[in-house]
């Protein structure tokens, strides 16, 4: 069965729904890699074995009926640990959930089992989606598939490492400064960050409520659609949740970027970020020109903006969601991230209320950039994926901290709340490298189109790590 373990949610559903092969035979399949490969790359907190292949016994029965219900119908799906399943533990990465089991679905989970989707798993995470490393002193740190030595990229770690390596056919994560984007550039896959309130978060524990976002973790941009399309729609049980439509996002997938103006913006989004990223990023510009897209270089020097604007925001309402818990829990946080809430507790309403009112000129500039393009592309990472020992980033003159370096040119997709999605462009020093484009809001369907051309002019997303 080792061909099944890095075929696309497409290959495999047209399989499945031929009959050629069985629900039951891909979940074993897959249950089988993650029992073999989970104790080194440490992708699962808990997978779901029973429930896993009981699920699996009714796709069969249904699709054997002709019921098929579409392209997740018998995919293995896995989930970053901060969303509730129902009588399985919901940990989010942390000590003191490690009991904690919810009795209701997340609203994403509800649509994933309807679209037919084989849950197989809880996935390992930055400790309450708490830092971009991935690093995890609770349930042992993913380990990078490309480099043991390198992190994974957080907070969504273990779904980047799990779908690199094969141990799901698609994950779930979320991202309030780049938790999917991060994990997708570090580990070599895609990472799709959908429009803020596009895709509910009913069931999903809280970071920071107005950055937060969920979306698919995949190895092709197809399927980034696929799992996009099931997770879409208006939730009245998510206070964020948009009456937005949804379209069928893998309609226009094929349609190519002939004519579509992107816009590369390198005065600081090209800034501080290592000439040997630049250079692969620089060769995607030049494939997609190729391709008729109408490139044209951009002044949009707000990176600064952004990080000041999440940074106070996000620590004002993380230190707000995290206080009962960390007064009853203290020395059961992670040192990194009770070091990490601890500023947002010293945040004024008067700062936080600025830092909304900052976000909003700052939303005006975004949209204004787009009056005169359809996308923007830049470097998913300034870096590829630093050592895990690693607390700062050199790049040329400019030495931060890790968690800065890798949040810094996501957090304009959070702030914004504009779709963006990272895809494979190359390798440094056998490392993947990432890149972004960010589309319009609700615009998610011309940044997978974007995404879906480039990855099709080159073979950056069929590499394979050298796990077995």
């Amino acid at each position: 069965m080792a061909d099944l373990h890095y075929q696309s949610i497409a290959q495999l559903a047209a399989r499945l729904k031929a009959g050629t092969l069985s629900p039951v035979e891909l979940t074993q399949a897959t249950l089988d890699r993650i029992d073999a490969l989970n104790p080194s790359l440490h992708a699962y907190i808990t997978p779901m074995h029973e429930a896993a292949l009981a699920a699996a016994r009714a796709a069969e029965a249904a699709i054997r009926a002709g019921d098929y219900l579409g392209p997740l119908h018998g995919i293995p799906i896995a989930l970053k640990d901060l969303v509730y399943t129902a009588g399985v533990a919901t940990t989010g990465g942390s000590a003191i959930m490690r009991e904690f089991t919810p009795d209701y679905d997340a609203t994403v989970v509800r649509k994933l089992q309807a679209a037919g989707a084989i849950i197989v798993g809880k996935l390992n995470m930055h400790e309450f989606a708490y830092g971009p490393t991935g690093i995890n002193g609770h349930y042992g740190t993913p380990t990078n598939p490309w480099n043991a030595e390198r992190i994974p990229g957080g907070s969504s770690s273990g779904s980047g490492v799990a779908v690199a390596t094969g141990l799901c056919a698609g994950a779930l994560g979320s991202d309030t400064g780049g938790s999917i984007r991060i994990p997708a550039a570090c580990c070599g896959i895609v990472g799709l960050k959908p429009t803020y309130g596009r895709v509910s978060r009913y069931g999903v524990l809280a970071l920071a409520w107005s950055l937060d976002h969920v979306g698919p973790m995949t190895r092709t941009v197809e399927d980034a659609a696929i799992m996009l399309n099931a997770l879409a729609g208006v939730d009245a049980k998510d206070p964020g949740s948009a009456l937005e439509d949804a379209p069928d996002f893998t309609a226009g997938l094929q349609d190519g970027v002939r004519g579509l103006r992107i816009g590369v913006p390198r005065d600081d989004f090209f800034a501080n970020v290592d000439p040997a990223v630049i250079e692969r990023v620089e060769a995607a510009v030049g494939a997609l020109s190729g391709l008729g897209a109408q490139v044209r270089e951009v002044s949009l020097p707000l990176v600064r903006e952004a990080s000041a604007i999440s940074g106070l925001v996000l620590s004002a309402e993380a230190a707000t969601y995290h206080l009962p818990l960390l007064r009853q829990h203290w020395d059961a946080y992670g040192h990194d991230v009770r070091t990490r809430l601890l500023p947002g507790f010293t945040i004024s309403a008067d700062s936080y209320l600025n830092a909304q009112r900052a976000r909003q000129l700052f939303i005006n500039k975004m949209r204004a950039a787009f009056d005169e393009v359809d996308l923007l592309l830049y470097p998913s990472e300034p870096v590829v994926a630093p050592k895990v020992e690693d607390r700062t980033v050199t790049v040329g003159a400019l030495t931060e901290p890790t968690t800065a370096a890798m949040t810094r040119l996501n957090r304009p997709g959070n702030v914004s709340g504009f779709p963006a999605i990272s895809v494979p462009c190359g390798f440094v020093n056998g490392l993947p490298v990432g890149l972004q484009l960010m589309g319009r809001p609700w615009e998610e369907a011309t940044v997978l189109q974007a995404a879906q051309a480039y990855e099709q002019a080159t073979e950056w997303h069929a590499q394979r790590p050298a796990v077995s």
